[in-house]
Formats: structure tokens, sequence, C-alpha cells
């Protein structure tokens, strides 16, 4: 992933402590990342652990993916509360959501490995808002992150939120990775 200053798409909204289990089930991890069709599935499998019982599904139990046999999910960005990504260290959460089609998540906080994650894969933007914002928007709305200007706009309701600024992971971001990053700078050979 290439950082966009841009993002739109449909939001899904969980709440607070989704950890890497429900992220993707330990099951799913003899899956290899590095073999492009294990990869998408990936995807299928993205947030298979969220119990609705634990008030981890948006309201309504709206599922992430239309059908079973779905690779990529219609939603674009998540929407959650604090605590994101906590649990195991698991690098596969990010790559999971970047192959369900997730550009982003905002969330209040993140587990510290998993933003880590994200960031040195490339796989996904972690935008941390001081809003709770998992209470004032709704799955299915539409929304357009500017990443630049620090901002949320909620297009179908047209409320507007601040996000807090990436700072210094921006040119890892940039570059789609830590790796890259490094190539980029020559602290790795081309």
């Amino acid at each position: 992933m290439k950082l966009e200053k841009i993002i739109q798409g449909k939001a899904y909204v969980l709440g607070d402590n989704i950890d890497t289990d429900q992220i993707i089930p330990a099951e799913y991890l003899t899956l290899n990342p590095a073999i492009p069709e294990e990869y998408r599935q990936f995807g299928r499998h993205a947030l298979a652990g969220v119990p609705a019982a634990q008030g981890g599904l948006p309201k309504g139990h709206v599922p992430f993916h239309k059908g079973p046999t779905d690779l990529v999910s219609d939603f674009q960005i998540i929407v959650a509360g604090r605590n994101f990504g906590c649990g195991s260290s698991r690098e596969h959460a990010p790559i999971a959501l970047d192959a369900a089609g997730i550009k982003a998540v905002v969330a209040e906080f993140y587990a510290r490995i998993f933003y880590r994650n994200s960031v040195n894969g490339g796989y996904i933007v972690p935008a941390e808002t001081a809003e709770r914002l998992c209470e004032k928007v709704c799955t299915g709305d539409e929304l357009r992150l500017n990443l630049d200007a620090c901002t949320m706009e909620n297009l179908t309701t047209g409320e507007k939120y601040s996000l807090r600024p990436l700072g210094e992971v921006v040119p890892i971001l940039e570059a789609g990775g830590v790796f890259p990053y490094a190539r980029s700078k020559g602290m790795l050979p081309a």
C-alpha cells in the first residue's frame, strides 16, 4: 500500500478492545501471506472472530462480508473505540484487514504492536482520534479521511471530526512499509 492522502469509503463500526484473535482467528494462521492466493484468503476470514454477544459487531449485527466466500468486504474504513488490535502480536491482523479491502482504521488508540505492524508492513493507515467516534458514526456511513488536514468527514451526516496527525510514520506509509522506506534511504540494498 502506498499512502493515499484522501481515503473515502463505507464505515464498519466496532467497539473497544477488538483483539487480534477477533481480527484473524488462529485457525487461519496456517495461510502464508507470501503466497498471493493465500494472502487474498486472509480477507475472507477478516473479523471472523468478532462475537456479537460481546457487542463486537455493529448495531444490527451487520456482517463484514456479504457471503462466506467473499474475499473483499464492501467496507473500506473501520471506526473503532479504544485499544484496537490488542492481544497477541500477530502480524497477520493488519494483513487480514488489508486483504479484505480496509484502507484505514480510525480508533481512539491502538495496541502498540498492532499499530507498528500496520505501519511497518504498509498495510493500513492507523488513524487516531481524541473523540469517541464509534458512537457517532454508523456502519454504512460514507466517510472521507483527509490525512493532510487531519480530518474525517461523515458524508452521510455532514459532520466533521479531527484526527491526530500521523506524524513520523508518514514517510514509512508513503514508501509502502518499513522495508521499502529503508531501501529508499539507502539503509538496505536496492
